[in-house]
C-alpha cells in the first residue's frame, strides 16, 4: 500500500491521517476496492492511537471514499465515488453560498446564460427521442393553470435538467448540477409571485424545438435569451422586497 507513515506532525492527527489517505486515493496511489490495513494496524504504522485511526476513517467513510465490510472477506476498502453523492455536496455548497450573499443574481444570471447556451448547442446535437420527451412532458405539466408556483418551479428545474442530460456529456452535467439544482431554485423563491408563466412556456416550447431540429445556434441563443430575460423580473421582485416592512406588510 503507497501510504507515507512518517509524515504524520503535531496537530490535528485524525485530520492528517484522513488527508493522506485521501491523497493517496485521488493520486490512484490506492486503487477503488483496494483493502486496507486493520485499524491496529494504521495505528501502529502511523505511530498514533486507535481512536484517532477510527476518527480518521469516519472523515473518509463521511467523504464516501472508503467503505466498511464485515465477515471473514470484510475489513475497510476504497470505494468508487459516487457521482450523484458529490453534485449534492457541491449544491448543497452552492446552495449555502447563494443564501449568503456570496454570488450576485447578475453573476448568477450570467453564469446561467453561458452555461445553458453551451448545453443547449450539445442538447442540439447528441438529444435522445427521451430527452425530448421528458422536456415534453414538463411542457405539459407547466401548461396545467391549477399548478402551483411551487411546483411549477420545480418543472421549471426539472426541465433545465432534461436540456442538460441531452448533452450527453458526464462531465458537463456533473458540473451543471450545482447550476440546475442550486441556482434555478434560489432565483424562483424571488421572483415565484412575479413569474410570467406564458413567457418562460413560450421560451421552452422554443428551445425544445430548437434542440429537436438540432440547431445549435438558435437553441443557445434562445437558452441565453430567457435566462438573461429573467433580470427584469428579478429586479422587479427584489424591489417588491425592499418595499416590504418586517413583518410582510407592504409599505
Amino acid at each position: 500500500m503507497a501510504l507515507q507513515y512518517d509524515e504524520i506532525v503535531r496537530g490535528s492527527l485524525a485530520k492528517q491521517v484522513a488527508d493522506l489517505i485521501r491523497a493517496a486515493i485521488l493520486e490512484g496511489r490506492l486503487q477503488v476496492d483496494e483493502r486496507l490495513p486493520t485499524e491496529e494496524e494504521l495505528a501502529k504504522r502511523f505511530g498514533i492511537s486507535r481512536p484517532t485511526v477510527r476518527e480518521a476513517l469516519k472523515v473518509l467513510a463521511a467523504q464516501n471514499l472508503i467503505r466498511s465490510r464485515r465477515g471473514p472477506a470484510g475489513g475497510t476498502f476504497v470505494t468508487r465515488p459516487d457521482l450523484d453523492a458529490a453534485a449534492r455536496t457541491i449544491t448543497d455548497a452552492a446552495t449555502l453560498l447563494v443564501g449568503m450573499g456570496r454570488f450576485e443574481i447578475d453573476e448568477i444570471v450570467a453564469a446561467r446564460g453561458q452555461t445553458e447556451a453551451l448545453c443547449c448547442r450539445l442538447a442540439a446535437r447528441n438529444r435522445t427521442d427521451e430527452d425530448l420527451d421528458a422536456m415534453a412532458q414538463e411542457l405539459l405539466l407547466q401548461q396545467d393553470e391549477t399548478l402551483s408556483d411551487e411546483d411549477f418551479c420545480a418543472s421549471d428545474v426539472r426541465f433545465h435538467r432534461a436540456v442538460v442530460q441531452a448533452t450527453g456529456n458526464g462531465p458537463l452535467q456533473f458540473i451543471m448540477h450545482a447550476m440546475i439544482e442550486s441556482f434555478i431554485p434560489i432565483t424562483n423563491m424571488l421572483i415565484y409571485r412575479h413569474h410570467e408563466r406564458r413567457r418562460t412556456i413560450g421560451a421552452h416550447q422554443r428551445i425544445r424545438m430548437a434542440i429537436a431540429e438540432r440547431d445549435e445556434d438558435t437553441a443557445a441563443a434562445l437558452m441565453q435569451h430567457h435566462v438573461e430575460g429573467m433580470r427584469a423580473v428579478l429586479d422587479q421582485a427584489l424591489a417588491h422586497r425592499r418595499l416590504e416592512k418586517p413583518g410582510g406588510e407592504t409599505i
